[in-house]
């Protein structure tokens, strides 16, 4: 497979899915990029928006074995690894295997559970392993969660620890579409249900190939450098009391290849390091006291630090 194939494939996946998920083109070149480089999304949005079905629709696009999750209060930790359980005839305990053990995970209303919940997460995201009872068990290579959260409703939830939020390559939201495109969809409703028309547009071992061809994007010192320099400019902000980490970089440098095959170039630009800032970094910068007081915003903090940074040339 060539740079131009993985492209056309690429471009298929995010035509069908567009067809579902209206107007919507950012959000699913973001999914798709985060997809191709193995990590994890917040899809952080009011309700009905398209959250779920944005998940369903890509999972079905891809063949991938796909699993939901309904975070609650009292939801627990083996809710979702899974427990062993004592088998009289073996003489030993068999894993009964959670829904995490999938393919694509949709937790959705991550921030509905307990913190304790919410951290049986953080080894699966970081490492693609569980470990229950002293072993060690490995995730499919195509493991990925896409967690949901509503920003509006803060009664009866629980707000992601930052170790969490780090593990979350990118945080996008989808908004309301245009009435135009509004229109257009409840007329498709009236004659079908788009989700049921979806079919698969290729295979996993299709969707490893193009990962390859992700890895070959051409990536400059330059650009390796703007990175960096971005990154090292959080931590030097007085509003910032915690900027972004190692991982935000080295996510950031993968999604930014991902983006470039996305868009069929065949190296990294400063424009894609700049169309993910906002996505890998705003979760990522916790602002002090002060700051927040004064209205400042995340979001602002990442064009500040764009607009004060030197672009390479």
């Amino acid at each position: 497979m060539d740079l131009q194939h993985a492209h056309t494939l690429i471009q298929t996946l995010i035509t069908q899915v567009s067809r579902v998920i209206h107007h919507q083109t950012e959000a699913i070149e973001l999914l798709t990029a985060a997809a191709l480089c193995g990590s994890h999304v917040l899809i952080e949005d009011v309700p009905g928006t398209g959250k779920t079905t944005l998940a369903k629709t890509f999972a079905k696009s891809l063949q991938l074995d796909f699993q939901r999750v309904q975070f609650t209060p009292d939801l627990l930790p083996s809710d979702i690894l899974g427990v062993s359980v004592y088998d009289p005839g073996k003489l030993c305990f068999d894993l009964h295997q959670g829904p995490i053990f999938t393919q694509i995970l949709l937790a959705d209303e991550i921030n509905r559970a307990s913190p304790r919940t919410q951290s049986a997460l953080l080894e699966a995201m970081a490492e693609k392993q569980v470990s229950i009872e002293r072993t060690i068990n490995p995730l499919d290579e195509f493991f990925l969660v896409i967690a949901t959260q509503n920003p509006i409703e803060s009664q009866g939830t629980y707000p992601l620890p930052e170790a969490q939020m780090d593990r979350f390559a990118v945080r996008f939201s989808l908004g309301y579409i245009p009435p135009e495109a509004e229109a257009d969809l409840l007329a498709q409703q009236l004659r079908t249900t788009p989700l049921d028309e979806i079919s698969p547009c290729f295979e996993a071992a299709t969707m490893h190939q193009i990962r390859q061809e992700v890895s070959k994007i051409h990536v400059s010192p330059e650009i390796i450098r703007y990175i960096v320099d971005l990154v090292h400019a959080t931590r030097r902000i007085d509003s910032i009391q915690l900027g972004a980490s190692s991982r935000a970089a080295i996510v950031w440098l993968k999604l930014a290849q991902s983006l470039a095959l996305i868009q069929g170039e065949s190296f990294v630009t400063p424009d894609h390091v700049q169309t993910l800032a906002n996505p890998v970094l705003a979760h990522r910068l916790i602002l002090n006291t002060e700051a927040l007081y004064a209205g400042q915003s995340s979001q602002q903090v990442v064009a500040d630090v764009l607009a004060d940074t030197a672009i390479p040339v």
